[in-house]
C-alpha cells in the first residue's frame, strides 16, 4: 500500500538536491511518498501523486529517524549513587565499568533482553529507528556472547567490546587478557557481531594494544570503530583514522593533528560526538565547531550506559551539542540522522529521498531548529519505521 504524507509544513531531507539545497535540503508545504518501507517521492505539495492512503500532518515538521551510532544497552544494575557522587564533586575515571560487569554476570538472560527491550522502547519512542548497541559489560567469553546474541534480537548493528576495560580476575596478566580478546573470545563472538570496539584511552587499552585486536577483528571479518581522547589525549583518532574506522567516538580531547586527520579522512572515519557522556560526568565539551569548520564528518549519539550517559534522548543530546559544543541546529539534526548513518556505514537511512527506508519523525513543532530551542519538551509526536507508522501519545493515567 502507498502512503502519501501531505501538508508538511518542513520536509528535512537530508539531501542537497532538494528544497533549499543546504544540507539538509530543506522543503516547505511539502509530501512525502512511502510504498513498501521504503520512500518513493518527494516534493511540494501541490505535486504530490495520488496513493493509496493519504496521511494529513497539519503542518508539522517532519525529519528523518533519528540514528543512533553509539549505546550501551546490555547490562544490569543501577550507577545513580556514582552519578550523585560525580555531582557532587568527584571526578570519572570509567572505574565504575566494573560495578555493571559483576551485575551484568549475576543477572539471568531475560533480565538482560528487559533492559534491552525498554531502553529501545525509550529511544523508539524518542524518534530513533536505527541504534547500534556494544557488548563490553561481560568481559568473559561466555557473558560477552550472550550479550551480543541478546542484542542481535534487537538491531543487527551490533558491536563486540570485549576491550572495553581489564576485569578485575585478569588484572595480573594484562596481556594474557589481551591475547584472549583477540583469539578465543573473538572467534566466540565475531560471528554475533558487525562491528569491533575498543575503550583506548587512559586507564583502559593503549594505542598498541588496540591495533592488535582490531587488527584481529578485521581478520575474522568484523569492521572496527574505537572510543578515544574521552578521558585523556592519546593516538586513538589518528590510529582510527589510519585503520579506516568507520567511527571515533568521544573525541573530547583532540590535537591539531588530530582534527586535520579526521579530516583528511572524512570519507571513511567519522567523528562521533556524545554530548550526553560530557554532561554526565562534568567532562569538557569536544569543540564540535573546530571539528566541523575544519572539514571533518561529525555524528551526535546517545552513548547510552548505566554510568556515563543514562540518556536514551537523543532531542536532549542535539540541545547539548547545538548550546555546548556550538553546533547549529541544522549541523546537530544532520548530525543525528545522516552523520549516525555515516558513522554505521548505511546509505539506506538518515535521509528521505526515493530509494532511503522510510524511517521518519513526525514533531508537534513547525521546523527543526524546535529540538534545540525547546528543550526538554516532547516533541515527538509520530514515528514511522521502515513504512510503519506508531504513534507517540501520552499514557494517560
Amino acid at each position: 500500500m502507498s502512503v502519501v504524507y501531505e501538508n508538511i509544513g518542513e520536509l528535512v531531507t537530508n539531501d542537497p538536491e532538494q528544497g533549499d539545497g543546504s544540507a539538509l535540503g530543506i522543503l516547505h508545504d511539502a509530501a512525502l511518498v512511502t510504498s513498501g518501507g521504503r520512500v518513493l517521492w518527494v516534493g511540494p505539495q501541490a505535486c504530490a501523486p495520488d496513493a493509496d492512503r493519504r496521511v494529513d500532518v497539519e503542518g508539522a515538521c517532519v525529519i528523518p529517524g533519528f540514528v543512533d551510532s553509539h549505546a550501551h544497552l546490555v547490562f544490569a544494575g543501577d550507577r545513580s549513587a556514582e552519578f550523585a557522587a560525580r555531582m557532587s564533586g568527584e571526578e570519572y575515571d570509567g572505574g565504575g565499568i566494573a560495578t555493571t560487569v559483576a551485575a551484568t554476570r549475576a543477572a539471568d538472560d531475560s533480565v538482560l533482553a528487559d533492559n534491552v527491550d525498554r531502553l529501545a522502547a525509550e529511544l523508539h519512542r524518542g524518534g530513533v529507528t536505527t541504534f547500534e548497541t556494544k557488548s563490553g559489560y561481560g568481559l568473559a567469553i561466555e557473558h560477552e556472547v550472550r550479550s551480543l546474541r541478546i542484542a542481535r534480537q534487537f538491531t543487527p548493528e551490533t558491536t563486540f567490546l570485549g576491550a572495553h576495560v581489564v576485569p578485575a580476575e585478569h588484572r595480573g596478566d594484562r596481556d594474557g587478557y589481551v591475547r584472549l580478546v583477540a583469539g578465543d573470545m573473538l572467534a566466540a563472538c565475531a560471528p554475533h557481531a558487525r562491528w569491533i570496539d575498543v575503550f583506548c584511552d587512559r586507564g583502559a587499552f593503549d594505542i598498541d594494544e588496540t591495533r592488535f585486536i582490531l587488527e584481529a577483528g578485521a581478520q575474522a571479518g568484523l569492521l572496527p570503530r574505537l572510543h578515544a581522547g574521552q578521558l585523556a589525549h592519546g593516538g586513538g583518532v589518528r590510529l582510527a583514522v589510519e585503520l579506516r574506522a568507520a567511527s571515533v567516538d568521544h573525541c573530547t580531547h583532540t590535537s591539531d593533528l588530530d582534527v586535520q586527520a579526521l579530516a583528511a579522512a572524512s570519507d571513511t572515519t567519522v567523528a562521533t560526538l556524545l554530548p550526553g557522556a560530557e554532561f554526565s560526568t562534568r567532562a569538557p565539551w569536544p569543540d564540535g565547531r573546530r571539528l566541523i569548520d575544519a572539514g571533518v564528518v561529525v555524528a551526535l549519539a546517545t552513548d547510552c550506559n548505566p554510568g556515563s550517559s543514562y540518556t536514551s534522548s537523543m532531542a536532549f543530546c542535539i540541545a547539548l551539542a547545538v548550546r555546548d559544543m556550538r553546533l547549529t541546529p541544522a549541523e546537530a539534526v544532520w548530525a543525528a540522522t545522516a552523520g549516525g548513518a555515516k558513522a554505521l556505514r548505511r546509505d539506506d537511512i538518515g535521509g528521505l529521498s526515493p530509494g532511503k527506508r522510510a524511517d521518519f519523525v513526525q514533531l508537534a513543532a513547525p521546523s527543526h531548529i524546535h529540538l534545540a530551542y525547546r528543550p526538554g519538551v516532547p516533541l515527538v509526536r509520530d514515528v514511522v519505521k521502515d513504512g510503519r507508522s506508531c504513534r507517540c501519545e501520552p499514557h494517560r493515567v
